[in-house]
């Protein structure tokens, strides 16, 4: 079991940068150093889709078309911490953040992540 929980959300201009933090708890099994995580985000009235993602070792990184060159996902197994760096953030990109754990590499659909936080709101002014 991953207990996963989100913070550093919050309201900012366009153009803004925010960093999303996700701190991790393995209750049992496979450390969290094992799992690959991901970044997924819900805007309302739309489905939950995929934002970023990183390897258990933080070698492999992929991204959304829509925030490539804008977003940075990192991770720091020692702490249990995966990051989310935005940057040059716009109003589409307002939704709730949340993140998620997984087992292999390559995933980017929300049924197959194992394990989810609560999410975090992420608001974008014009």
């Amino acid at each position: 079991q991953v207990q996963l929980v989100e913070s550093g959300g919050g309201l900012v201009q366009a153009g803004g940068s925010l960093r999303l933090s996700c701190a991790a708890s393995a209750t049992s099994g496979r450390r969290f150093s094992r799992y690959s995580m991901g970044w997924f985000r819900q805007a309302p009235g739309k489905e939950r889709e995929f934002v970023a993602a990183i390897a258990w070792g933080g070698g492999l990184t992929d991204y959304a078309d829509s925030v490539k060159g804008r977003f940075t996902i990192s991770r720091e197994n020692a702490k249990n911490l995966v990051h989310l760096q935005m940057n040059s953030l716009k109003p589409e990109d307002t939704a709730v953040y949340s993140c998620a754990a997984t087992t292999g590499w390559d995933k980017k659909r929300v049924y197959e992540y194992d394990y989810w936080g609560q999410g975090t709101q992420v608001t974008v002014s014009s």
